[in-house]
Order: structure tokens, then C-alpha cells, then sequence
């Protein structure tokens, strides 16, 4: 094989479609709030960077830099209309991101579970994938349309449907630890556990939910830390980054 042809093999993605899960709070930069521009910009030409790879991407973002429900118990906001609030908030972002992305010349579809027609497409589930097949990037906005249901649980759900092959979660974590490792340093991470393991021992770095569903339809979940650069990227190339969940933890 060609000098050329082999760099060429090497930078081919080891996955044909992704779901990537972003935080709300991955958007808030050094702001600790809201949207902080270049921090939305960045995270952009990252995304950029690893849809020029071929890969067919689609990204559910969260709300939480702008309203969390299940953190406003001060407000005495009944649970549900709470959570419809956060799942407006999940639009918000999926603007914001979708805007920074057709600046960088992408092509984009932001669809909603909860129909908000001159906003964004409804989520149909055959629509989101000729999407994806048309080299188009996908976000998904407002969660399930349900409340009590995480996004977390939203991105498991829509990997699912659309047939991903891997569920990317980016945390500002480098990936799974028996312990927070923000508050103890002796914390140890794991690079590869199973789902019963993680239920088990209580990890809380994503829902019980969202982690059944995976486990049930064979899902790997890869847990990584979006705030190193170059990290979406090289998740996809298939090198060793963060955690890997699945059935077998290993």
C-alpha cells in the first residue's frame, strides 16, 4: 500500500454513526452560565473536524447552563412543568450549536421531540437517518419530549433508534471512577466496565436509565473528557480514550 493510501487508512473512523452527548454545561465556559461564544465555537471545529472523517454525527446537547428542573426545588416549580422548561432550554443550545456549525460551512438538522414548527423539524425517526446518510449533522433537542426522563436517557433512546454504533458521552471527566475524582484524589478509573458493574456499584456518571437501555440493546457507551482538544476525534479513530462500557467490560 502507498505511503498516501496507508496515512489515509489510519485516519479512517472505526464507526459509521455516532450519537455524541454534550452537557449544557460544556457550553457555559468560564462564564459559569448561559452560552459563552467561544466556547461554542470551539466546540464546534472539533465537531467539524471529526464529521470531516466521514462519520455520520448526531449530537444531543443538554440544558443544564441554563435551566436544570431536578435543581430548582427552591422555586416550588412543579416536576413536570420543570422539566418542559429544561427541555426548552436543550432547544436553546441545539441553536446555538447548530448556528456555530453552519458557520463553519456544515450542514445541519435540528430536530425537537416537541413540535415547535418554525424552530426545528419534529423528530421522525426514518427523517433523522436520510439526514445522516445525506452527510448531514443531526441534533436532537428537547429530550424525549417526556419529563422525568434525562438527557442522558434522550441520547441512549436516539442511539438506539437511529441504529448508532456507539453512544459517545462527553463529561469534563476523563471517564469513570470508583470515587468523584474532583473531590478524591486517590480515585481510580476504569477503562472498560460493564453495565451491571456500573448499576452495581452506583456510578453515578450517567442514570440507571439511560444505562439499561444501553445494556438491553447492546449499546457500547464510551465516556471521555471533552475539555482535552482533539478528544471527539480521537474517540472515533478508535484510540483508547476515557471509559468503554459494555457487556462484558472488556
Amino acid at each position: 500500500m502507498p505511503a498516501a493510501d496507508t496515512a489515509t487508512a489510519k485516519q479512517a473512523p472505526v464507526y459509521q454513526r455516532v450519537v455524541l452527548k454534550i452537557s449544557g454545561e460544556s457550553l457555559q465556559g468560564p462564564q459559569g452560565f448561559g452560552i459563552h461564544a467561544e466556547t461554542v465555537h470551539g466546540i464546534a471545529r472539533e465537531i467539524q473536524d471529526v464529521h470531516a472523517l466521514g462519520l455520520q454525527l448526531a449530537i444531543i446537547v443538554g440544558g443544564g447552563n441554563i435551566f436544570r428542573g431536578t435543581r430548582q426545588k427552591s422555586l416550588a416549580i412543579e416536576r413536570t412543568t420543570a422539566d418542559h422548561m429544561g427541555m426548552l432550554a436543550t432547544v436553546i443550545n441545539g441553536l446555538a450549536l447548530q448556528d456555530a456549525l453552519e458557520k463553519l460551512g456544515c450542514y445541519t438538522r435540528l430536530m425537537s421531540a416537541i413540535e415547535m414548527h418554525q424552530v426545528a423539524e419534529p423528530f421522525i425517526r426514518r427523517r433523522a437517518a436520510r439526514h445522516l446518510e445525506k452527510g448531514r449533522i443531526v441534533l436532537f433537542a428537547a429530550g424525549t419530549g417526556n419529563p422525568y426522563f434525562s438527557t442522558d436517557t434522550a441520547a441512549a433512546l436516539r442511539a438506539v433508534e437511529i441504529k448508532a454504533q456507539v453512544f459517545l458521552k462527553a463529561t469534563r471527566v476523563d471517564g469513570i471512577y470508583d470515587a468523584d475524582p474532583e473531590k478524591v484524589r486517590e480515585a481510580r478509573r476504569f477503562e472498560k466496565i460493564s453495565y451491571r458493574d456500573v448499576i452495581h456499584k452506583r456510578l453515578t456518571v450517567m442514570d440507571s436509565t439511560a444505562f439499561t437501555l444501553c445494556e438491553e440493546n447492546n449499546l457500547p457507551i464510551i465516556i471521555f473528557d471533552l475539555n482535552v482538544p482533539g478528544n471527539i476525534r480521537r474517540v472515533a479513530l478508535g484510540e483508547p480514550v476515557g471509559s468503554l462500557v459494555n457487556a462484558t467490560g472488556s
